[in-house]
C-alpha cells in the first residue's frame, strides 16, 4: 500500500450536504472557493458572513458578486432560475462581520476562514485587529455557539517568517505572546495620535503646508497640515509594523499577524478538543484551470511587480537570480482548501497543508525575469506618442547597489525640477514638471515595491508540502484521471512559460487599460459650446489670465506716464531694493504681498491716477490684455453667462477693462484729503477671500456654481477654482499647473496680440 494511501486511508472528495460556514467569501480566494461549492458540491448549504456597505446590503453584496466572471461558468450551466433558487434556499447571509459575528447557526458542519487583510503592509493597529482580531472574533463565536465544526484556517507559507532552508508543515515553533502583542498594536495609534499632536511636530507640519500653500490662505495651510499629520500618522504605524515584525523574526506585519491568527486557533479552538486544520498557499495568482484559465480579482501579490516591469518602472530589480518565487495558482489552492475540508484531522490534532511550487516545481527570479522580458518585447505596452516601451534587461548587480541608483536618480530628478520651477510658464516647461512629476511618482513605487517585497524576492526559504503532495498521491490513486485532474494540485503539471506568457501575464496585463487600449494620437478635443444658461457666472482673474501683465509693470506705467522723468532712476533702484522682499511676502501670502506693494502708491493724488489711467495707461493695459481671454469673455456673455472680473488689485487701474465685464470686483484704496494714504479700504479679494466672495456672491445672485466657469493663473487661485463645475488654469504657475493636471482641468495658453474689443452692451 503506498504511503499516500497511508496517510489518508478513506479519502473523501465530496463534502455530502455539510452546511459550510464561509469567512472572506467577497475576497479573492473567497470567491474562488464559493464557486467552487456551487458547481462541484451543490448539496452543500453555504452561510456568508458579508459586511453591509453603506447603504448596500449583505444579500445586495452577494447578488452583486455572483454576476462576476468567476461565477459565469456555474450561471450558463444550471441557469438563471437555479441561480434565484441558490440565492433564496442555498446560500445564507449572516449581516456583520469578523469583529461584530452575529448568532452562527447550530447546525454549521464546517468553517472555511479564508478572510484576512489583503495588504503586506497596513497600519499594525489595522493588520492586527484584521488578522488578529478577525480570527478571535470567529472562534469566540463558534465557542458561544457550542457548536464542533471542522475549521479550516487559511493562512499563508510566509508565516515561516525570516529564515532559510526548508520550513516544515508543522504548528510555528515560537513563545511570543500574541495577546500582549496584540495589546501593544491596538494601543499604537492612540500613541502615535498624540504623538502627532505635540507642538514641535505640528509646527513642521504647519511650516511645510505654508511653504505650499500660504498663497492660498489660512484655511488652505490648515487642511495641508491636517493632511500630513494624518500622512505622519499612517507612516509611523506602517514603520511600527514592519519594524515590529523584523524584530521578532518576521519579513512584515502581514505575515506575522497571520502567524499570531494561527497561534490563536490551535488555543482557542484546537485546545479546546476541536478540529483544526490549516492551509499555507504561497504567492497565490490567478487559475490555470478553473473556473477558466487565466481568472483574477484584481492584481495580487506579484502583479504590481509584473506592471512595474512593463511600465519601465523596474530598469533593475533588487532581488536574488536564484531566489525561488513560490507562486501556485489560486483553483489549485481552492483544490487543496475543498479537499482538507472534507477529511478533518482528529479532534485536538491540528493538521497543516502547504500549498506551495517551491519543492516539486521551483522558479527561480532569474526564470521569472525571462518569461516577463519575453511577453514584454512581444506585447510591449505602448506610449501616449505612439511608441513602445522597451523591455529591460536585468543584471541582478544586488539590492545595495539598486536602492544606490534609485536615490540617485531621485537627486537628479529633484534637481531638474529646482530648474524648471523657476522657469517661465510654457507648455515646453509645464511637459517638462509634468515629466518631473511622473518620474517621481515612478521612483517612488519603485522604493515602495522594492521594501514590500525585499524579503519574498530574496527569499531562500522552501516551503515543505510533503502531507499536501501525499493527498495529491492519494487523489491519483483513487480517482479516475478526470477526476483527478479536477481536484488535484500537481505543481509538476504547471510549465512556468505557458502558464505565464498564455494564462497569468495575459489575465493581468489586460486589466489595465494603458495596456490594452493604446492611446489615442488625435488632436486636443474642440472647444465645447457653451450652453445657454442666465444661472451661470464666469469669473476671470486678471493678471496672468486677462492681461499680460502683473501689479509691478503696472506700477512702473503709471509712475513712468507724467510723473517726471527726473524721479525715474530714483523709483526704479527704490523698487530694485524693494523686489526681494515682495517676492518673499509673494511666496507667503499673495494679499500680503498686494498690500505691501500698493503702498508705493502713498502720496499720489487721486485725481492723478485717474487721469493716467484715463490716457497712455489705459492704452497700454489694452495692448497687454490677450485676444483669448477678450473672444472668451464675449463667447460668455453671448452664452448669457454673467461675467465678473476679479482681482486684488484697486478699481481705478481696471477701469479701461470695465466695459468688457458685467461687473468688476476689485480693492479700493483710501484716499485723505484727493491723496492716497498707501492703505487699502478693504482686504484684498485673493484666495480664501475670493472663495468665499464668490460662494456668498453666487448665493445672493441665484447661480449654480457647479455649471459656472472659472479662469485663474496661480496656485492662489486654486481654492476658488475648485468651487466651480468648469475650472481653467490660465498660464497656469507650476503648482497651479500640477494641480490642474492631477484633476485634469483645462490647461489655456493665452498671449497678448491685437485685440479687438466688444463692449458690454454689444
Amino acid at each position: 500500500m503506498s504511503a499516500a494511501v497511508t496517510a489518508f486511508p478513506e479519502l473523501q472528495t465530496d463534502l455530502g450536504d455539510a452546511h459550510v460556514f464561509l469567512t472572506g467569501g467577497t475576497g479573492f480566494v473567497g470567491q474562488a472557493i464559493l464557486e467552487r461549492l456551487l458547481a462541484s458540491h451543490p448539496e452543500t448549504t453555504v452561510s456568508l458572513l458579508i459586511r453591509t456597505k453603506g447603504s448596500t446590503s449583505g444579500v445586495d453584496r452577494l447578488r452583486h458578486m455572483l454576476r462576476k466572471p468567476v461565477f459565469k461558468s456555474w450561471r450558463d450551466s444550471v441557469g438563471e432560475a437555479e441561480v434565484e433558487r441558490a440565492v433564496t434556499e442555498r446560500l445564507r447571509v449572516l449581516e456583520g462581520g469578523l469583529d461584530s459575528v452575529p448568532a452562527l447557526p447550530k447546525d454549521i458542519d464546517l468553517v472555511i476562514h479564508s478572510a484576512s487583510s489583503v495588504s503586506f503592509d497596513p497600519p499594525i493597529d489595522q493588520a492586527f485587529e484584521t488578522n488578529v482580531g478577525g480570527a478571535v472574533g470567529l472562534y469566540e463565536a463558534l465557542l458561544a455557539a457550542e457548536i464542533d465544526p471542522h475549521v479550516v484556517h487559511v493562512s499563508t507559507a510566509y508565516v515561516g517568517g525570516l529564515r532559510k532552508g526548508i520550513f516544515p508543515e508543522a504548528s510555528l515553533t515560537h513563545d511570543v505572546d500574541w495577546r500582549a502583542e496584540f495589546d501593544a498594536a491596538r494601543g499604537a495609534r492612540s500613541r502615535v495620535e498624540l504623538a502627532s499632536r505635540q507642538p514641535e511636530v505640528l509646527r513642521r507640519f504647519m511650516a511645510e503646508a505654508r511653504a505650499k500653500h500660504g498663497k492660498e490662505g489660512p484655511l488652505a495651510v490648515s487642511r495641508e497640515a491636517e493632511s500630513r499629520r494624518v500622512d505622519w500618522v499612517k507612516a509611523k504605524l506602517v514603520d511600527h509594523g514592519r519594524t515590529r515584525a523584523e524584530s521578532l523574526g518576521w519579513t512584515d506585519v502581514y505575515t506575522l499577524t497571520k502567524a499570531f491568527a494561527e497561534r490563536a486557533a490551535e488555543q482557542m479552538w484546537a485546545a479546546a478538543g476541536h478540529r483544526l486544520s490549516f492551509v499555507r498557499p504561497a504567492i497565490v495568482e490567478s487559475a490555470l484551470r478553473h473556473p477558466y484559465p487565466g481568472w483574477i480579482d484584481g492584481f495580487k501579490v506579484a502583479d504590481p511587480l509584473i506592471m512595474a516591469y512593463g511600465r519601465g518602472m523596474l530598469p533593475e530589480f533588487p532581488g536574488v537570480p536564484d531566489s525561488v518565487l513560490d507562486v501556485v495558482p489560486v483553483d489549485f489552492v481552492v483544490n487543496v482548501i475543498v479537499l482538507v475540508a472534507a477529511n478533518p484531522a482528529p479532534a485536538g490534532e491540528p493538521q497543516f497543508f502547504h500549498v506551495s511550487s517551491g519543492a516539486s516545481n521551483p522558479l527561480p527570479i532569474h526564470r521569472m525575469f525571462t518569461n516577463l522580458s519575453m511577453f514584454f518585447t512581444a506585447h510591449p505596452v505602448p506610449t501616449p506618442d505612439s511608441g513602445d516601451i522597451a523591455a529591460a534587461t536585468w543584471r541582478f548587480p544586488g539590492g545595495r547597489k539598486v536602492e544606490r541608483a534609485v536615490r540617485l536618480r531621485a537627486r537628479i530628478n529633484d534637481a531638474r525640477e529646482s530648474l524648471f520651477i523657476r522657469m517661465p510658464s510654457t507648455t515646453r516647461t509645464r511637459e517638462a514638471l509634468a515629466s518631473v512629476d511622473r518620474r517621481r511618482s515612478d521612483l517612488e513605487s519603485l522604493q515602495s515595491l522594492t521594501d514590500l517585497y525585499r524579503h519574498y524576492i530574496q527569499s531562500e526559504i522552501i516551503f515543505d508540502d510533503t502531507r499536501t503532495k501525499a493527498l495529491q498521491a492519494a487523489i491519483v490513486a483513487t480517482q479516475t484521471p478526470e477526476k483527478a485532474l479536477d481536484i488535484g494540485f500537481d505543481m509538476t503539471d504547471i510549465q512556468w512559460e505557458d502558464y505565464f506568457q498564455g494564462v497569468h501575464f495575459p489575465a493581468v496585463t489586460t486589466m489595465t487599460r494603458a495596456f490594452s487600449v493604446r492611446p489615442a494620437t488625435s488632436a486636443p478635443a474642440a472647444e465645447p459650446v457653451l450652453p445657454q444658461r442666465s444661472d451661470v457666472v464666469a469669473v476671470f482673474d486678471l493678471e496672468g489670465t486677462v492681461v499680460d501683465s502683473n501689479l509691478v509693470e503696472q506700477y512702473l506705467w503709471v509712475r513712468g506716464s507724467g510723473f517726471g522723468k527726473a524721479a525715474w532712476p530714483g523709483e526704479v533702484a527704490s523698487l530694485l531694493a524693494a523686489l526681494p522682499g515682495y517676492l518673499r511676502a509673494e511666496q507667503r501670502d499673495r494679499a500680503e504681498f498686494i498690500r505691501a506693494f500698493l503702498r508705493r502708491y502713498e502720496g499720489m493724488p487721486v485725481s492723478r491716477l485717474e487721469e493716467v489711467v484715463a490716457k497712455s495707461f489705459g492704452q497700454t493695459l489694452l495692448k497687454s490684455t490677450m485676444p483669448a481671454a477678450i473672444e472668451r469673455i464675449a463667447a460668455h456673455r453671448a452664452a448669457g453667462h454673467r461675467t465678473v472680473l476679479v482681482t486684488g488689485s484697486i478699481g481705478t487701474l481696471v477701469e479701461p477693462l470695465a466695459n468688457l465685464f458685467d461687473e468688476v470686483v476689485a480693492g479700493t484704496m483710501h484716499a485723505r484729503d484727493g491723496i492716497f494714504t498707501g492703505y487699502l479700504a478693504k482686504p484684498p479679494v485673493v484666495g480664501e477671500a475670493r472663495a468665499a466672495w464668490l460662494r456668498q456672491y453666487a448665493a445672493l445672485n441665484g447661480l449654480d456654481l457647479s455649471a459656472s466657469y472659472g479662469y485663474g493663473d496661480s496656485h492662489s487661485d486654486l481654492v476658488w477654482l475648485e468651487m466651480v463645475g468648469n475650472p481653467s488654469a490660465v498660464n497656469p504657475d507650476a503648482n497651479l499647473s500640477r494641480e490642474a493636471l492631477r484633476r485634469r482641468w483645462r490647461i489655456r495658453d493665452w498671449k497678448r496680440g491685437p485685440i479687438e474689443l466688444i463692449s458690454k452692451d454689444a
